[in-house]
């Protein structure tokens, strides 16, 4: 689990995270962030999406690479 893992981080650092965090999904571990990031959140291969603890919307989505823009 990651609480905003990118929070208080520069973009660069913030992709660099990302980076890393995708790597160790690419090995087969399961990874839940929260975060408030519309760019981080592109980053993942599914978002949920809550307002007032309701989710909102649950999809699969086109994930992007950090690696692309590190």
């Amino acid at each position: 689990m990651a609480d905003e893992p990118t929070g208080a981080l520069d973009t660069k650092t913030s992709y660099e995270i990302m980076e890393f965090i995708q790597q160790l999904n690419d090995e087969g571990k399961t990874i839940l962030i929260v975060t408030h990031e519309e760019d981080i959140a592109n980053m993942c291969k599914r978002i949920v999406r809550l307002v007032d603890g309701v989710i909102m919307e649950d999809a699969f989505v086109n994930q992007v690479r950090a690696s692309e823009h590190v």
